[in-house]
């Protein structure tokens, strides 16, 4: 029966059900350069291809045989094999490569397979499904299984891994439809053995079934969709899970606050567990500890911790000299969620205090790394809630330029923290060199190389990010080759960097400040905000070493800000803002040394007032239908432009951006953008950066406007400055998205 109907069913369907069968198993094949070390994916596609081609033209069993098999021996021999085909060379090497692989196999050393016995293997799995495929779809037409395989594959590759199957899973939901369609309307034509000879003879009533797949497939790709209501519990299976992702060289990072920092570098992903809620009056930085020995590879300690034990909660920690840094004592309540372990106290800048919930809770700090263990009687133990005292810094711009002479800085510290490994390549320092050269002090030195990254194309990514070589260094990898990464490599290439300069830093990690969580009040005071920090939020930053003023936080990594407060003077990315407040302040003292006369200018323009209106009123009768109708117009006018806001808002920054195309414009553009985004439900994720954002606004909207405004504004952000042959073009991008948004 089957050999009746292979024969009997017309040779276009065959093709195009065939056709979908290889479609679907190209998209088992695409994820594989992404999700393991093969460089590339073309060889094995061109062999599937081959085989898929060889079985579609019906051959005898044993001519396809010699076929397929003679060309996996010959891709074989050309990607691996150094003798000439077939050759009694080439026979002993393919003969020991067989003998040394099948003794791996039968001892279950899988992981030392030679790539060669990997490739064939992976040669003949495709050689056996392009034979299956073609048993299942064209013979048998027993489709279901395999599509069902396919989106299982593909969801737990864009789960587990950093495989993004959002696209690949709509490519397989169109395919799949047509190919069920086609199988499923032929087998019932076959059935009722209906008459409709030229339906099986002609492909074109396939058109329509292709039409209503691709419309639908669109309308839902393109429909408004829920966001998830359970937070994802992959990334906490992997954060929690002992070495989970973790591991040196590994593809994808654990996510989340971890301990080893020797080997950085490669992809990690993405995770909104809440970790704990801060209760702070401010956003600032959350520090864990700090590491000084670059090796190249990543961070380490030079010693092993020596915890002291801290007397009543009074910890004796001090980054900067509270004598010459202007502070504020704030207070702040700790509220871990119970969803991550960590035995290390998550603090502020200025700590001073401690309370934990419950007693016997005990505070061990180590001086070098500037950890604090958490324990108890029975040892280590994570603290579920304590409440801060710390005096919050905030550092004066003009102290810091003025804060260079070398001499003070303490022999340890110089030491300690320009340590760099001998490998570190000549062209980092040259780099450096060269960017601090212009400035004579060490602030404007440390601020040239934090700014240096977004003025010079680096892009802030957490997927397909590159993990050095055996023989390459982290930091010159990051800085010459890919300028692609996250914190710790913007973190890592600036403390490198100033090392270079004979300038002490070090490598602080911790987490940012989080979200504040709308809603949720205080009990601390009014003035603060409740803040959810999830493992997402885990961060890395660097601390520069003043002789007077100690330790003072930077932060190179595109689409972060310094979380550390600085006086007005040191605001340099709010130049505008400045000019404003100094303006205003005389203003602000004229009115209030005339505030004792306002009361008698206000009762005098009281009276004047009344008396005219006491006149208007005797002189004019007053038509409360004509006020009513008038108020009545007003709130009609009020909402009709409370509902075009958007469209009237739009429309005076595009006659702005004609005639002043300067920095406080596009940025009030980018923000607007961001306004109608939020207002048309696609506001942006807690913890996600703006590229991460602009890009699933490109994927929604198959374009690259968003990608590209943005990344203009981050570096007119850095810049502060603009070019107007570029912002005419950007102008016309960000109308384009605009009208795509608001349709």
């Amino acid at each position: 029966m089957s050999r009746l109907n292979q024969h009997t069913i017309p040779f276009l369907f065959s093709l195009i059900l065939y056709l979908c069968g290889f479609l679907l198993f190209m998209e088992w094949i695409y994820p594989v350069r992404a999700i393991t070390y093969t460089e590339s994916v073309a060889v094995f596609i061109l062999f599937a291809v081959f085989c898929f081609i060889v079985s579609m033209l019906h051959m005898k069993w044993w001519i396809g045989f010699l076929i397929k098999g003679f060309a996996l021996l010959f891709l074989i021999n050309g990607l691996f094999i150094d003798h000439a085909f077939i050759t009694r060379l080439w026979f002993e090497q393919v003969s020991f490569e067989i003998a040394y692989n099948l003794e791996l196999l039968i001892t279950q050393q899988w992981y030392n397979l030679t790539p060669l016995f990997r490739s064939f293997l992976f040669l003949v799995l495709i050689w056996m499904m392009s034979y299956l495929l073609h048993y299942w779809f064209v013979v048998m037409k027993r489709i279901l299984l395999f599509v069902l395989l396919t989106f299982i594959y593909l969801a737990i590759l864009d789960t587990f891994t950093i495989y993004n199957a959002d696209i690949a899973i709509v490519r397989t939901f169109i395919i799949s439809f047509i190919a069920l369609g086609v199988a499923n309307f032929m087998k019932e034509l076959d059935k009722e053995s209906l008459s409709f000879s030229w339906i099986k003879k002609t492909p074109v009533w396939v058109v329509p079934l292709v039409v209503t797949v691709l419309i639908s497939s669109f309308i839902g790709y393109a429909a408004p969709k829920f966001d998830p209501q359970w937070p994802d519990p992959v990334p906490f299976i992997q954060s929690t899970a002992e070495n989970a992702g973790n591991e040196a060289g590994s593809g994808v990072q654990r996510v989340g606050y971890g301990e080893d920092d020797s080997a950085l570098g490669g992809s990690f992903v993405q995770d909104y567990t809440p970790v704990f809620e801060a209760d702070v009056a401010d956003e600032h930085y959350w520090r864990i500890e700090t590491k000084d020995v670059y090796t190249g590879k990543g961070w380490e300690t030079s010693t092993e911790p020596v915890y002291n034990r801290q007397n009543g909660g009074h910890i004796s920690l001090e980054t900067f000299n509270s004598e010459v840094v202007e502070t504020e004592e704030q207070e702040a309540i700790v509220d871990f969620q119970g969803n991550t372990e960590i035995e290390k106290l998550i603090y502020p800048y200025g700590l001073n205090q401690v309370q934990a919930s419950g007693a016997g809770v005990y505070y061990d700090l180590d001086d070098h790394s500037e950890a604090i263990h958490t324990a108890n009687a029975d040892g280590l133990s994570a603290l579920e809630l304590y409440t801060i005292a710390y005096e919050n810094p905030s550092f004066d711009r003009d102290r810091l330029q003025a804060d260079n002479n070398s001499e003070n800085v303490p022999e340890s510290v110089e030491e300690q923290y320009t340590q760099l490994p001998s490998s570190l390549p000549d062209r980092v320092e040259d780099l450096a060199e060269e960017i601090t050269e212009p400035h004579d002090n060490r602030y404007e030195k440390a601020k040239a190389v934090e700014q240096y990254f977004g003025q010079n194309g680096f892009t802030y990514e957490t997927t397909d990010v590159d993990v050095p070589e055996e023989d390459e260094d982290y930091v010159d990898q990051f800085l010459f080759e890919s300028k692609a990464g996250y914190c710790d490599n913007y973190s890592t290439s600036m403390v490198v960097m100033l090392r270079s300069q004979d300038i002490p830093a070090r490598w602080v990690k911790g987490f940012t400040s989080g979200d504040v969580i709308p809603g949720q009040a205080s009990n601390v005071s009014d003035s603060h905000d409740v803040y959810e920090v999830t493992n997402a939020n885990a961060h890395s930053w660097v601390e520069v070493y003043f002789p007077e003023t100690g330790w003072v936080p930077f932060e190179p990594t595109q689409g972060f800000s310094n979380l550390t407060e600085f006086d007005a003077n040191s605001d340099e990315g709010s130049g505008d803002d400045q000019e404003e407040e100094t303006d205003q302040t005389p203003g602000t003292e004229e009115q209030e040394e005339d505030e004792p006369e306002a009361p008698e200018l206000e009762e005098e323009e009281a009276e004047t007032a009344l008396a005219e209106n006491d006149t208007d009123e005797a002189a004019f009768p007053v038509n409360w239908w004509y006020v009513s109708g008038g108020l009545a117009l007003l709130a009609l006018l009020g909402v009709i432009g409370y509902k075009t806001r958007f469209r009237w808002k739009t429309y005076v920054l595009n006659r702005r951006f004609k005639n002043k195309q300067d920095v406080s414009t596009y940025q009030e553009a980018y923000h607007h953008l961001l306004k109608i985004l939020q207002h048309n439900q696609m506001a942006k994720e807690p913890g996600q950066t703006l590229r991460e954002y602009a890009a699933d606004i490109d994927r929604r909207y198959s374009t690259d406007e968003m990608t590209k405004l943005t990344t203009y504004y981050e570096q007119v952000l850095y810049n502060n400055e603009t070019n107007e042959v570029e912002m005419g073009h950007l102008t016309q991008l960000w109308q384009n998205l605009i009208k795509r948004i608001m349709g």
